[in-house]
């Protein structure tokens, strides 16, 4: 071989084609039918798992709010049992704290119908607020809260996923939604809820209890609170909760010290120092009249 043809530079090397993420059905658009009787207002929402839809009900000649799976999860079959048993719980459960579900349909795809609430997500509000909520009036929050999750309990279920986003106000009562984790106390899976919010025990995959959904409680009403998630960053498998004991609300914002230690108590990493839901409700109903 001679130098110049030595010389002669390899051609570069072409990297592997980076796989098309795929591409999910459009939702299903205004004035079509979702399912008989059910028609499409407007598509209000898609998760990684679920679309939700504003429809018209024919029936009862109403507005409601139906989740469907997403079309590219329609054969996941955890996606749609999930959203089955949200449905049946909702439907079984009659309480002015929690969304009501109206039925569940299986035909042309699962649908969940609900009421139709009238206000925004408590973790819209937080957002988008430029005030913090006045401590009375997170006092009340969390008594409303508190009130849904002594009912669940005494149907020996736990919600497990608490959180700003899944309490969304109603003519000024709150109304706790989506039961999609909601399960009877004892093990759970590892990492079963949303990581900011999750206490100790779910993180690791231990047993359940009313303490859990307590924590969830606590978590809520520290970013109602504080407008900050008492826990905000994780790397990989991670859990910070497993890590640290969570902040003090009294660092972001002037509490009464009793609210303050009542909220340090519900993220008590040890289940057994969190107050009982019974003991929460009576100390907020305490707050708030000193808030008022």
């Amino acid at each position: 071989m001679s130098r110049a043809a030595a010389a002669v530079p390899e051609p570069p090397a072409v990297a592997p084609a980076t796989p098309a993420a795929p591409v999910v059905a459009a939702p299903v658009p205004p004035e079509a039918y979702l399912a008989p009787g059910y028609q499409v207002v407007e598509h209000l929402n898609r998760s990684r798992a679920l679309d939700v839809y504003d429809v018209w009900s024919e029936a009862r000649d109403c507005r409601c709010v139906a989740k469907t799976p997403r079309p590219d999860r329609l054969d996941h079959r955890n996606t749609c049992e999930r959203l089955e048993q949200e449905g049946r719980l909702l439907a079984r459960f009659t309480h002015p704290h929690i969304v009501r579900a109206y039925e569940v349909l299986h035909d042309p795809r699962p649908i969940v119908v609900l009421e139709t609430l009238t206000g925004h997500t408590l973790g819209y509000v937080v957002a988008r607020r430029r005030r913090r909520l006045a401590l009375a009036d997170i006092a009340f929050l969390g008594m409303h809260l508190c009130s849904a999750i002594h009912y669940l309990h005494g149907n020996d279920i736990l919600h497990l996923d608490l959180k700003p986003s899944n309490v969304a106000s109603d003519g000024g009562r709150a109304k706790v939604l989506d039961l999609s984790l909601a399960r009877r106390p004892g093990a759970t899976r590892q990492g079963a809820g949303t990581r900011h919010y999750m206490a100790p025990e779910q993180a690791r995959g231990e047993d359940v209890s009313a303490a859990t959904d307590v924590w969830g409680i606590g978590a809520t009403l520290y970013e109602a609170t504080t407008g900050l998630r008492p826990f905000a960053s994780f790397e990989g498998n991670r859990y910070e909760q497993l890590e640290r004991a969570a902040g003090r609300v009294r660092e972001h914002r002037r509490v009464p010290l009793a609210f303050d230690r009542l909220i340090a108590g519900c993220l008590d990493p040890l289940p057994a120092g969190r107050p009982s839901v019974e003991e929460l409700a009576e100390a907020l109903d305490e707050l708030a009249d000193v808030g008022a």
